[in-house]
């Protein structure tokens, strides 16, 4: 579901990095279905066919699980929300309203707060309970019309149709695809689609997308790695109605004493209160499809998360505001830092953390990060293209 409605939605490098590394532990499984419906026979290629087309996504409210296991060392667990250990290391559920491409509301629920993303119209929300604080953004008519929009989460979560988008660039050449046993996914009898790299030097066994008989929208998506019998990545439905939201559950008004910062996406956006996220730069990457790595400056990932110094040795201070995750989230960062191991070759000499899924290499004041074996990594050293 994303603001920017293309289905085949381009997937900007930047963040497949963000998915690969901002996954959570499973802690709530998504569940398995029990039998396997019987459903009118559909090749590969109708079934990918059917969820590339652009086709209207009906009214639905459901719930939506994000897990992954991915093998990463023992972090710091805080009890925050919105730290990055939490992003790594607890499950996530989304609440789903849809009535139709211009009135939704997201709720990604957490055990002690709730981000919302409303949109009424040419006029989007995004609520944080933790801060009580609104962001409102609005667009001259027209602005925000996508073919059969659907919303995009204000965070490193995806919806099962998300993920699917992103997974469908890789079909081609370098895939194969296939079918398995029909699931129920949250009720509903589903088709399942199997993309699997036909290249060894993934780290992705195979990818597995439940598609709905009825409507051909992904149910759920799950990511194995090499070898493994059970999913590293899912998102999907735990439970789902194709029925119109009640009109309480769409409608927003700011809660009494939040604060409101108003965007006009039309022009300049108005002043924002507090410090701003400190921007990303020098993204670069190498390969493609399913062999592509994603680089960038050491300092970048790590002002991402508000350390604020590249040298893992230094004292990191804790950050405020949105353009860091507190010092919890540093401590995380220092953890995995700490958890990759010397390596050195032709290519030069650097650090590695390589997981189930994906593989992180740090040299010369650089992070390579791909769903690939190392010497992918080592291939890209000094070849990446912006």
């Amino acid at each position: 579901m994303g603001v920017k409605l293309s289905r085949r939605g381009r997937w900007a490098v930047p963040a497949a990095a963000v998915v690969i590394i901002g996954g959570v532990i499973a802690g709530l499984q998504i569940p398995a279905a029990d039998a396997s419906p019987v459903l009118p026979a559909r090749t590969p290629g109708q079934l990918l066919a059917e969820i590339s087309q652009d086709a209207k996504l009906p009214p639905l409210t459901g719930t939506v699980v994000e897990t992954t296991s991915l093998g990463l060392p023992q972090l710091p667990q805080t009890g925050n929300a919105t730290s990055l250990s939490s992003m790594l290391t607890g499950s996530h559920t989304v609440k789903v309203y849809y009535s139709s491409a211009q009135h939704f509301r997201l709720a990604v629920i957490e055990p002690m707060s709730e981000t919302d993303i409303i949109r009424s119209g040419n006029t989007l929300w995004l609520w944080e309970s933790t801060s009580n604080s609104v962001t409102e953004f609005t667009a001259p008519p027209g602005a925000l019309q996508a073919k059969h929009a659907k919303p995009k989460l204000p965070t490193q979560l995806l919806t099962p149709q998300q993920a699917a988008n992103a997974i469908l660039q890789a079909v081609g050449k370098t895939t194969a695809v296939s079918v398995q046993p029909n699931v129920m996914v949250a009720g509903e009898p589903a088709y399942q689609l199997v993309l699997a790299p036909k290249d060894h030097r993934s780290l992705i066994g195979r990818v597995v997308i439940a598609i709905d008989a009825r409507y051909g929208e992904p149910l759920r998506v799950q990511v194995f790695a090499k070898g493994a019998t059970s999913p590293a990545f899912q998102v999907g439905y735990t439970q789902l109605s194709f029925t119109a939201p009640a009109p309480a559950n769409i409608a927003f008004t700011p809660p009494p004493g939040a604060s409101v910062d108003k965007v006009n996406l039309g022009g300049k956006s108005a002043p924002s209160a507090g410090p701003q996220k400190q921007e990303v730069s020098g993204f670069g990457s190498f390969g493609s499809n399913w062999l592509t790595v994603v680089a960038l400056p050491q300092q970048d990932l790590l002002s991402s998360f508000g350390t604020g110094s590249a040298d893992s040795s230094a004292s990191l201070t804790p950050s405020s505001g949105p353009g860091g995750l507190g010092g919890d989230s540093q401590a995380v960062i220092r953890d995995l830092i700490g958890a990759a191991k010397p390596v050195s070759g032709s290519w030069g000499s650097g650090t590695l953390l390589q997981t189930s899924l994906f593989s992180m290499l740090m040299t010369g004041g650089e992070v390579y990060i791909g769903a690939v074996e190392p010497s992918v990594l080592y291939a890209a050293v000094g070849h990446t293209t912006g």
